[in-house]
């Protein structure tokens, strides 16, 4: 059980911020092809993948354990790992198919972004792993993950947008970034984006400092070359538009 709570507590910081970016949730008692659901399930129990399928994001509850994490994390010479990540990433597919599959113009600007989505994605699985990420993978992409399939490259990028969106509120709360980070407070547009990475930068950066003056690894161990910011700024913008068709409701400041 204890595995399971620390799993629940990050899917409902997960549920929190997609309430709190307006983006539309749709469970499977609305929509019970896709609708969004959550199976947390022990790998010491039975063969768990940590996943998505058509709506349903799927967790190896093993991970809630930090040295099974950690285990896997230096294995697959990631640099950061966590169960928030995943549920981010996971539910990046979940929204590919409720916010762009479904639009013809959106469908087309993703592609020029970031591939055809229809690729074949176990041959991509298993050039990946086989031959790993293409030398200039971090020039491109927000990961190496990243690089193997255009899927896997909109859900990393989903979920690096909710990292900086949920970051940067945590940071305007506590007087660490501009009022303008919080949830409530900024308004969003396409050119908005631009004051969102302009915030982020020098806090990221701030953090990692922070955190190497305690010894630690960098909060934020990634880079974001013009090419990745391009592509979140089309999560950006997609995020902004589901809004316009999300029901207006008060919003709720969720515990930090």
């Amino acid at each position: 059980m204890a595995r399971f709570a620390v799993a629940e507590n990050a899917k409902r910081r997960l549920v929190a911020e997609l309430i709190e970016l307006r983006l539309p949730i749709v469970d499977r008692t609305q929509d019970s092809q896709f609708g969004l659901a959550f199976d947390l399930l022990s790998s010491t129990d039975e063969k768990v993948v940590t996943g998505h399928e058509d709506g349903v994001v799927t967790l190896d509850l093993a991970e809630s354990d930090d040295v099974r994490r950690e285990e896997l994390r230096v294995a697959l010479d990631e640099p950061y790992r966590t169960l928030l990540g995943h549920f981010r990433h996971e539910t990046g597919h979940a929204y590919f198919h409720r916010l762009v599959g479904g639009w013809s113009q959106r469908s087309s600007e993703f592609a020029d972004l970031f591939g055809d989505p229809d690729r074949d994605y176990q041959q991509a699985l298993d050039r990946h792993y086989n031959a790993g990420p293409p030398p200039d993978w971090s020039t491109r992409h927000v990961s190496s993950y990243a690089s193997m399939h255009p899927a896997e490259d909109w859900a990393e990028t989903f979920a690096h947008y909710l990292h900086i969106r949920d970051t940067l509120d945590t940071a305007a709360s506590f007087g660490l970034a501009p009022a303008a980070g919080a949830f409530d407070l900024l308004h969003l547009g396409p050119s908005r984006f631009d004051t969102l990475i302009g915030m982020w930068l020098p806090l990221a950066w701030s953090l990692n400092m922070i955190n190497r003056s305690m010894g630690r690894a960098d909060l934020y161990p990634f880079v974001l070359p013009p090419p990745v910011l391009e592509k979140m700024r089309f999560v950006h913008t997609v995020i902004d538009n589901a809004v316009v068709f999300t029901e207006t409701q008060p919003r709720t400041r969720h515990a930090q």
